[in-house]
């Protein structure tokens, strides 16, 4: 009997970013006082009127089953949405609602790919974003970018990868793990490529709503050709503070959709009804808490960058949107401190926690080695608390 395990699968590497917060987490469930710097999520609860609508939903018994691809109450209120927000004209039937950003993400590349095919991903780039490409046997293609660059595609780098065997480009803007925002200009460029080499765009917009310098503006809407193209990710997690109600969606072209729909319906059925519900209200209804954390966002992005250019060896650029910092340590790299040798930045991320009790995501998460990723969706006190213990680590 043949029983060894799917060689596709056991070749996925974890995630880094999920495995230093578990730890972060154990460590001050054991009375560690560990300030962590590597959630991904909101610092916030969830708005009252959206936990309310939860509450009226399962007191009326709408509990059970919806269509595999979501209510269409629901992608209604989507398609009003990417109306208003993104000057995007979609129907129902471009929407699939799924469990999470990330799962939208899995569901088009599984949709859209073939082995032999290839995908062009920015460095650094958000972890799972390899890894989903290689789920879909399909090829990742790295796109070295620079901090002079603002971590950006450009024209040159892009034309060099592209061949007869590629198949989509994945934006990211606002971006994890760098906070970069896409000029409508840089994506006007970006377009005109994909409509040359008819290349579909996967443009993850999950953090659209998180932008403090600039605009956000979606790829697809500037013009009928590069719409029928791209393919638009959003959801609730990152705006609503919905991390855990795991509500993602997509828009696309209705072929795409058919066969996502299908995906779906064999693999999840539908998302959670009840938070299907609520992200109905959080659509609809007041969108004033947004902009509460918006202004909290800021307060935190600017005392983090103003303190850590402060710090000797440490450096960063200001993030226009998301809440992360990517923190340059080439300047650290090869030194030793307090008897631990930095040679990389999982070095770096074990010292500090070792050490100083700070969890930070190690650059190499992102294809980044020379750098490592703090996220402000954190206390303003904590920032302060951990940006201290790090000056002190490394002084």
């Amino acid at each position: 009997m043949n029983i060894s395990l799917s060689k596709k699968h056991m070749e996925i590497s974890p995630s880094i970013t999920l495995d230093i917060t578990a730890k972060a987490k154990k460590m001050k469930v054991d009375g560690i006082d560990v300030v962590s710097f590597g959630a991904g999520e909101p610092d916030f609860n969830t708005p009252v009127h959206i936990r309310e609508a939860a509450i009226d939903v399962m007191n009326k018994g709408l509990t059970g089953y919806t269509a595999a691809s979501g209510l269409p109450e629901l992608k209604q209120a989507i398609c009003d949405k990417l109306q208003n927000d993104n000057n995007l004209a979609y129907k129902p039937a471009n929407i699939v609602v799924s469990n999470g950003a990330k799962h939208s993400l899995h569901n088009v590349l599984q949709a859209i790919c073939n082995p032999g095919d290839e995908v062009i991903i920015s460095v650094p780039y958000w972890v799972s974003y390899t890894e989903l490409v290689k789920l879909a046997d399909a090829q990742p293609v790295l796109v070295e970018t620079s901090e002079e660059s603002g971590f950006k595609y450009t024209k040159e780098s892009l034309q060099r990868v592209i061949n007869q065997n590629t198949k989509a480009i994945i934006l990211n803007s606002p971006n994890n793990p760098t906070g970069t925002v896409y000029t409508e200009d840089e994506l006007k460029e970006i377009s005109e490529i994909a409509v040359k080499h008819n290349i579909f765009v996967i443009s993850d917009e999950i953090y659209e709503k998180l932008i403090y310098d600039g605009k956000h503006v979606s790829i697809a809407s500037l013009g009928d050709e590069i719409k029928k193209l791209t393919i638009v990710i959003n959801g609730m997690s990152k705006a609503y503070a919905m991390t855990g109600w795991r509500i993602g969606y997509l828009a696309a072209n209705e072929e795409i959709v058919h066969v996502i729909n299908n995906i779906q319906s064999h693999a999840t059925s539908n998302p959670n009804t009840i938070a299907q519900y609520a992200s109905i209200a959080a659509l609809k209804e007041d969108q004033e808490p947004i902009q509460k954390m918006v202004e909290a966002f800021v307060e935190r992005r600017n005392y983090m960058v103003e303190k850590i250019n402060t710090i000797e060896h440490l450096s960063c650029r200001m993030p226009e949107g998301a809440f992360y910092v990517m923190v340059n340590i080439s300047k650290i790299i090869g030194k030793t401190f307090n008897g631990f040798t930095i040679n990389h930045s999982m070095d770096f991320a074990n010292y500090l926690l070792e050490t100083v009790k700070v969890a930070v995501i190690p650059g190499i998460a992102f294809g980044a080695d020379h750098y490592i990723r703090l996220s402000y969706a954190t206390s303003l006190e904590n920032i302060k608390e951990g940006l201290k213990r790090i000056e002190e680590a490394i002084q």
